[in-house]
């Protein structure tokens, strides 16, 4: 931790070999089998990391939001998919900026309900959109959940002046509860799911899954029928791609939250000056917030905005003024919390990033 020493604390860190290698782990099964990557950047909002995605083989990239999109753009993406519902009209002149710069560009539709409305920002941007049907498939989010709905989609983007169906996708999100014996039956199944679907509205459009803990099955499983992959938090990892799916190693993780002691008001129990506003709310199901990433049986068990609640074996063992850094339950808002990410190779500092896309949830 010596080259750390003077970070201000909290200070999120990226060891730039371990993102490197996840980057180049999830490219080269994807390759193997045929499958495009499209990494989901709302996990790391950084233009760096986006361009080392693309160099690596990525296809394009996914977004969550218009200004996502837009901080990606000097990353020289070419293809770009926002997964997102679109309703708001006032979005149009963006929307058309971002078509004028992106060659292959790409929107959702939900549900029949959001094809009206998406067929009026549309027409107010004069575009003809491509656009990607999403398929429920256990998330019970959006996406269509029965293939009679999804054929009068389909039915009504054929007459749409200003949609075009390009393809189908899905988040699979609901993989993150599933213990890692059942993720390969459940990947086949939903595989055999979205494409049965597929099959019967156009066989020859694509289908994108997307979800850090399903990917690498995704690809390894698709036997062609799987176009691409769209997933988010591979490149960095956490506590619920290590403990909780296993999909993980957890010495691949290449984020930490370094964080300072800052009290010990009682045996057993050590406050850190990173809370709420750093790890954010979410934890695993057994209430961990984060976990020390040194192996030392030290957690956080419960936060507040500007405090972490560490408890553990080697909390007493705790100095004030000690740096300690934690693996974050979930990765995705820790970064959308904080303005830069400080770089290492190895013991040694050799970079600062901005998180360009902070905060951009409009």
């Amino acid at each position: 931790m010596t080259a750390f020493a003077s970070l201000p604390t909290p200070a999120i860190l990226i060891d730039r070999g371990k993102l490197e290698a996840n980057i180049g782990a999830m490219q080269e099964v994807c390759t193997a089998h045929g499958v495009e990557l499209r990494p989901h950047i709302k996990t790391h909002k950084l233009v760096e990391v986006a361009r080392r995605q693309l160099a690596a083989g990525a296809a394009g990239l996914t977004c969550a939001k218009l200004g996502e999109a837009e901080a990606m753009l000097p990353s020289g993406v070419r293809s770009l998919f926002v997964a997102h519902s679109l309703v708001d009209p006032a979005q149009a002149p963006r929307l058309a900026a971002l078509a004028e710069q992106i060659p292959d560009l790409r929107v959702a539709v939900t549900s029949e309900l959001h094809a009206a409305a998406l067929e009026k920002v549309a027409a107010a941007a004069g575009l003809k959109l491509a656009v990607m049907l999403a398929v429920d498939t256990g998330l019970g989010r959006e996406g269509v959940r029965d293939l009679a709905t999804a054929q009068r989609v389909a039915a009504r983007l054929a007459r749409s002046a200003h949609l075009e169906l390009r393809g189908f996708y899905t988040h699979e999100g609901h993989f993150y509860g599933i213990p890692r014996e059942q993720q390969v039956p459940m990947a086949r199944a939903l595989i055999d799911r979205i494409c049965a679907l597929r099959d019967v509205i156009d066989p020859a459009l694509p289908v994108w899954p997307g979800c850090s803990v399903s990917a690498r099955l995704i690809a390894e499983q698709s036997a062609g029928r799987v176009q691409a992959v769209r997933p988010g938090a591979y490149m960095f990892g956490d506590l619920y791609l290590t403990e909780v799916t296993g999909v993980m190693r957890p010495e691949d993780v290449a984020v930490q939250v370094l964080a300072t002691v800052v009290d010990k008001p009682e045996s057993g129990l050590a406050l850190i000056d990173a809370g709420s506003k750093t790890f954010a709310s979410d934890r695993t199901a057994d209430n961990i917030h984060a976990r020390a990433a040194d192996g030392r049986d030290l957690a956080v068990v419960r936060v507040n905005e500007e405090h972490g609640y560490v408890r553990g074996s080697a909390a007493d063992s705790l100095q004030l003024g000690e740096r300690v850094a934690f693996i974050p339950a979930h990765i995705c808002p820790v970064i959308n919390l904080t303005d830069e990410v400080t770089v290492s190779n190895g013991d040694r500092i050799i970079a600062t990033w901005r998180v360009v896309a902070r905060g951009k949830t409009r």
